[in-house]
């Protein structure tokens, strides 16, 4: 269940993190722009369970690369929620603007684990 529930966020994440190359691939129907916009009021919510559970998945060795992408997620989801949290809140809202410029490639890498983790076919996890 907790696979399940980690891979849709990580989809949600990666729509909502590589929109602007969704968009190029999509053309003129605006699909992803339109899921994008669905999912937007619910971004902190995503960002929150990809960070949590991203660093529950740090336990599974063999799903490092699938944790280290969902905590990068949750870092750039939710840089307006990490400034709340007493001790480390610099620190992870630094971090979070350093993965600014990577981005889209943390969401295109997100996108394509979640969907290869509901097929059953992640190679990483």
């Amino acid at each position: 269940m907790i696979n399940f529930v980690f891979e849709i966020s990580c989809i949600c994440a990666g729509i909502l993190l590589a929109i602007t190359t969704l968009d190029r691939l999509d053309g003129k129907s605006d699909f992803f722009n339109t899921i994008a916009a669905k999912l937007l009021p619910y971004n902190t919510i995503i960002g929150i369970l990809t960070l949590g559970l991203g660093i529950l998945y740090l336990i599974k060795v063999q799903c490092i690369i699938f944790a280290v992408i969902g905590i990068c997620c949750g870092l750039l989801l939710i840089p307006h929620e990490l400034v709340k949290i007493p001790v480390v809140g610099d620190i992870l809202q630094r971090s979070s603007k350093g993965l600014l410029p990577f981005k889209v490639i943390i969401g295109d890498i997100a996108l394509i684990l979640g969907v290869l983790g509901l097929l059953n076919i992640n190679p990483l996890c």
